[in-house]
């Protein structure tokens, strides 16, 4: 037994390391599961739990415990309280002062104590509210530390200040705001306040108390008696004039409104404002004058009133109501909806009736005079300003949109129908011109005629873009104004036109391009006259000098279409539309030093082909396409679905205006210019130095050249803000480019008739002047070395037609017509010299014509056909030499024109000699060692 011995007690855990032990369990993390359930269902089940329910929860187990007092489930209670969303912190604070003298009597002390349930300490039960909430606001937290400011902690206090304040929620309905008023101030903004407070605090949300729905009911009575004594004292303050007692009331009852349905106060205020129902007084259909235009005097006068009306209610409303409650976008909208747009709408019906002109610019007009709502909302209100320009937008954008699909649609329907007006009024002076002018009658051409065809081209280009800069007016007003009132022919497109379009067609004139010319009289080059009676209503328009007792078939002056509906805003340009018919005044170039101009002075029309195209009828229909771009541009900021169908219509309205100056105007001009030189028969006309139906047809081809050139124009100022232009697949992109091509298609074609008629005539003119022996003269006739008659004329005839070309179109154009010309010239005169007989003396005036002709090729400047006629003049050398062996040798020598000709081609051009018939045997022998006589047997 002594060897065994007994065993020391030990502790196995000292104090400390219990307390460590026992602090460390609890700084365990939180175990995923609770039960049967994990921690995040707890939590989720924690997040919706009423507050009464959450101590009760806690003292389950220490997990419970730990994971009621999870942050997540006290950040979304105050979020809840929304303390910080409606900055009701000052709030908050100004409550917990009224209490803390109460809370420092009636507040008993409690003692700390450190157990398993969430450091709670027992207090007595408050028996005020007889209910479960009591067990937890029974309760003070004392885990976290004083400077820590947890989403917890937060809501505690607030719990605890917010919770004092229900008690009086028991009281009568009529006793509540009186005694709630010791508790939450006496001011109208910190009372607002607090009930706000307080009904957030007893939403579904938070739930604090066992009877939240019965306390909430009560504050919601409460709430509104309160609201109506807001809306009371607002109104008593309104007709007196008070601005700083209705903001007082306006912002306190802001702060009760639960954020839903109209906001009462706002609605009243704007309900009582005069503007509303003074529709009265004003009579939309006084815009239309007797003569059935517009004239928005009226309109003027009474947007300046309602401009008045929301200057004064504006500035008072942004004064009085806060920001967030968006009375004066409401007041605003109703303004524009209710006065505004039922001033519009009979307007607009009227002129519907009267015209589709006048409807369009009525449209467009009404829209610039509602637009002035947007200018003076933004200098009423900052808020407005910057990215809340869009709410004021709006305002005119949502009252307008009902006219929006209908307008839209008639723009592009009225620019057709104003296009193919003025396309029948182009067949039907045109047609008048060429039914009774005479062949005596000079209808000179104008580009033709300019010392410069160029630079006439950019004068022209540079006139058309200072119309293009010119303001269009959109509003349509009287002379005094300072809109000149167009009559007559304007008819109801004056708003539309204005005066920028009346003198922007004057200043396009053709007889003003070419006044420096001397091609018309300059002291009656222009003749102005009114189309009003008083000299303030005339309409200036220019036009060309009257011919002497001249009666062409075609007033151009008093030109007036039957009734305003068939109208078009272009129609003003009727009297200019001839005015490119040139004049036929008899004074005459004194000044053209050469030839070439000389001859375009006398020259005759053949088929009248410089009346196919014009540029009239190009500047009426872009400027009619310009007025309706105009109109849509007023549209081109509106948003969403209708500022797309906006764009879309800009568009199809330039696309329009192209398709019908191309199918309509061009390609058909050019088109029976074609056929008419084709038909061109050289023999039936006298003058055989030019070629008429060339001449007009170059005249044809600068005249498309500068349409192309306005287009473009156009396209750049007009069009480009509008669209892409390097998107190759948009609409206008496209629809451009093909303008183009079939521009360039036509001219290419018209070039190809034009080439075959020139040369046609200059074979006539080769054959006509061309004497019978003029390459055989006799043997005592004097030899003499200059061109002869019919190759100087028919070099004349070349060159004048070739240079009259130039500046109308591109080099590669130009390249290639000199190219053609060579080839056809070099055939004919191939084709000449075979029906030639010519002697040793006729060979030299063989060479010297040749010489000539190469001279002139030369000066073309094109290498192929250059190289060619050298190798034809050195050709003409065959018909001089007088040794029949050496000129057998000239013939077998191939590269004595560089392969251009075949000694078999060479041996058919000297069959023409003279002499033929004596050298033919000692030819054949030399050049193919044959002999008829001696080497042929007839057997």
């Amino acid at each position: 037994m002594d060897k065994f011995t007994a065993l020391e007690p030990t502790r196995l855990y000292s104090s400390s390391a219990s307390a460590t032990n026992k602090r460390a369990s609890r700084a365990q993390p939180i175990s995923r599961w609770i039960g049967k359930l994990p921690a995040d269902i707890h939590l989720l089940v924690l997040i919706y739990l009423p507050i009464p329910d959450i101590p009760a929860y806690a003292r389950a187990s220490r997990a419970t415990a730990s994971l009621s007092r999870d942050e997540k489930i006290w950040e979304r209670r105050w979020n809840d309280l929304a303390i910080t969303r409606h900055a009701l912190d000052d709030t908050l604070n100004d409550l917990e002062s009224k209490q803390k003298p109460k809370a420092s009597t009636c507040s008993p002390p409690t003692i700390p104590v450190d157990d398993d349930f969430g450091d709670f300490t027992s207090a007595p039960r408050t028996p005020s509210v007889p209910s479960l909430s009591a067990a937890f606001t029974s309760f003070a937290f004392t885990d976290a530390s004083p400077g820590k400011q947890t989403f917890r902690t937060r809501y505690i206090r607030a719990h605890s200040i917010l919770y004092k304040c229900l008690a009086p929620l028991q009281q009568p309905p009529h006793t509540v705001l009186s005694a709630l008023t010791p508790l939450i101030g006496t001011s109208l903004l910190s009372q607002a306040r607090s009930l706000r407070l307080l009904s957030c605090f007893l939403s579904p949300h938070i739930q604090p108390v066992r009877n939240w729905d019965i306390l909430l009911a009560a504050l919601k009575a409460a709430t509104d008696r309160f609201d109506v004594s807001l809306l009371t004292a607002f109104d008593a303050a309104d007709s007196r004039g008070d601005e700083v007692m209705m903001r007082q009331a306006a912002h306190a009852s802001w702060e009760v409104w639960p954020g839903f349905g109209d906001w009462e106060m706002g609605k009243v205020w704007a309900e009582k404002r005069e503007i509303l129902y003074e529709q009265g007084r004003w009579n939309p259909l006084a815009n239309f004058t007797e003569e059935n235009t517009l004239d928005f005097t009226p309109m003027d006068e009474f947007m300046a009133s309602v401009i008045r009306a929301l200057e004064q209610h504006g500035t008072r409303a942004v004064f009085v109501f806060p920001p967030a409650a968006g009375v004066l976008i409401g007041f605003a909208e109703r303004v524009a909806n209710e006065v505004v747009g039922e001033y519009i709408a009979p307007l607009l019906t009227r002129a519907r009736e009267i015209s589709n002109t006048l409807y369009l610019t009525a449209v467009a007009a009404s829209f610039r005079e509602a637009w002035k709502i947007v200018d003076v909302l933004i200098t009423v209100s900052s808020s407005f300003s910057g990215k809340g320009k869009d709410k004021a937008e709006d305002v005119v954008f949502m009252m307008f949109e009902s006219n929006m699909d209908e307008y839209l649609d008639e723009e592009i329907e009225s620019l057709k129908q104003a296009f193919e007006l003025i396309c029948k009024e182009w067949a039907r002076s045109t047609l008048a011109l060429a039914s009774h002018g005479s062949p005596t009658q000079a209808q000179r051409t104008r580009f033709l005629t300019a010392q410069n065809p160029a630079l006439m081209k950019r004068n022209v280009l540079a006139s058309f873009t200072d119309v293009l800069l010119l303001p269009v007016t959109i509003v349509p007003r009287t002379v005094g104004a300072g809109v000149v009132a167009v009559g007559g022919a304007v008819g109801g497109a004056v708003g539309a036109v204005g005066t920028g379009m009346v003198q922007g067609i004057a200043m396009l004139n053709p007889q003003r391009w070419v006044g420096g010319t001397g091609s018309v009289n300059n002291a009656k080059e222009y003749a102005s006259f009114g189309l009003g009676d008083s000299e303030g209503e005339a309409a200036i328009f220019e036009i060309g000098a009257d011919e002497e007792g001249g009666d062409d078939g075609v007033d151009e002056v008093s030109m007036a279409p039957s009734s305003a509906q068939d109208t078009i805003s272009i129609a003003s340009t009727n009297a200019a539309a001839t005015s490119f018919v040139p004049s036929t005044s008899s004074t005459s170039q004194t000044d053209v030093a050469s030839s070439a101009s000389a001859m375009k002075e006398t020259l005759a029309p053949t088929g009248n082909l410089d009346l196919l195209l014009s540029l009239d009828v190009a500047l009426q229909l872009i400027h009619a396409d310009r007025d309706a771009l105009k109109r849509l541009e007023t549209f081109a900021s509106y948003p969403g679905h209708y500022g797309m169908r906006v764009r879309e219509t800009i568009e199809e309205a330039f696309c329009e205006m192209l398709g019908v100056l191309c199918n309509r105007h061009l390609e058909k001009g050019f088109g029976i210019a074609t056929e008419r030189m084709d038909s061109y028969k050289p023999a039936e006309h006298e003058e055989t130095a030019s070629v008429a139906p060339l001449l007009q047809f170059f005249e044809l081809v600068h005249i498309g050249d500068t349409i192309q050139s306005m287009v473009q124009v156009f396209f750049d100022k007009e069009l480009a803000p509008h669209i892409d232009k390097t998107d190759f697949l948009n609409v206008v992109v496209r629809e451009k480019k093909r303008f183009e091509n079939t521009l360039d298609d036509c001219v290419a074609a018209g070039l190809n008739a034009g080439t075959q008629v020139l040369m046609n005539q200059v074979e006539h003119i080769i054959l006509t002047l061309t004497k019978p022996r003029e390459y055989y003269p006799p043997e005592d006739a004097p030899l003499e070395l200059g061109s002869t008659q019919g190759c100087t004329e028919a070099i004349r005839c070349l060159d004048t037609h070739c240079k009259l070309l130039k500046g109308s179109t591109s080099k590669e154009v130009l390249e290639v017509f000199y190219q053609e010309v060579g080839i056809r010239l070099l055939a004919i005169l191939q084709k000449h010299i075979k029906r030639q007989i010519i002697s040793l003396n006729g060979g030299f005036q063989v060479i010297a014509d040749l010489n000539a002709y190469y001279s002139f090729i030369a000066s073309l400047k094109v290498p192929t056909i250059t190289a060619d006629f050298s190798h034809l003049k050195m050709l003409g050398h065959v018909f001089v030499v007088e040794d029949a062996k050496d000129l057998a040798q000239i013939v077998r020598d191939v590269t004595r024109y560089g392969g251009a000709y075949r000694p078999e081609d060479i041996y058919e051009f000297i069959q023409r000699r003279a002499d033929w018939k004596k050298i033919e045997k000692t030819v054949d022998k030399t050049m193919y060692n044959l002999s008829f006589k001696e080497d042929c047997v007839i057997c």
